[in-house]
């Protein structure tokens, strides 16, 4: 016991000097609060709105399924080395293991948290069908550069061909 005697004294020391800095600095500091003083400190930017309300939960999301599959690599790991030695206990564990982080990778993706861009509309053929006009031609709607002065080919394009 006597090996650990300096250990103790030491964080004891240690214990003491926090708290008495600690109780130092509250007592001896001035305090005068200001608008500047309590406004978050970025890297000396000064901040020129309001933060956003809510931060998107999604990035945590997508977060905690990498870490999910890291330690699903690192169970499935030892077991596939040694799955002599683990029997069927490993794996039923490893089984258990990967149908419940398989259910949850599935309820994220039908949630949409893998989802990152703006929402797509799927647009109909035809609705699209139907936006286009019979009227419209090749030579009604593209302009062609340099033809303008040029007698019309027999396309009337004003472009010869080649």
């Amino acid at each position: 016991m006597g090996q650990y005697l300096p250990v103790v004294a030491l964080m004891i020391l240690a214990i003491i000097f926090g708290g008495l800095s600690f109780t130092a600095s509250r007592l001896l500091a001035p305090h005068r609060p200001s608008t500047a003083k309590e406004a978050p400190y970025e890297c000396g930017i000064v901040p020129t709105r309001e933060p956003p309300e809510r931060f998107p939960v999604s990035f945590y999301i997508v977060a905690m399924l990498f870490i999910m599959f890291d330690i699903e690599i690192i169970f499935v790991y030892p077991y596939a080395v040694n799955r002599d030695g683990l029997g069927f206990y490993g794996f039923w564990a490893i089984l258990a293991f990967s149908v419940i982080f398989f259910l949850t990778f599935v309820y994220e993706v039908a949630r949409g948290g893998l989802d990152w861009g703006p929402i797509q509309k799927y647009r109909s053929l035809e609705a699209d069908a139907a936006m286009v006009s019979p009227e419209r031609t090749v030579t009604s709607t593209i302009r062609r550069v340099g033809a303008e002065g040029r007698l019309p080919d027999d396309d009337g394009s004003g472009v010869e061909a080649a």
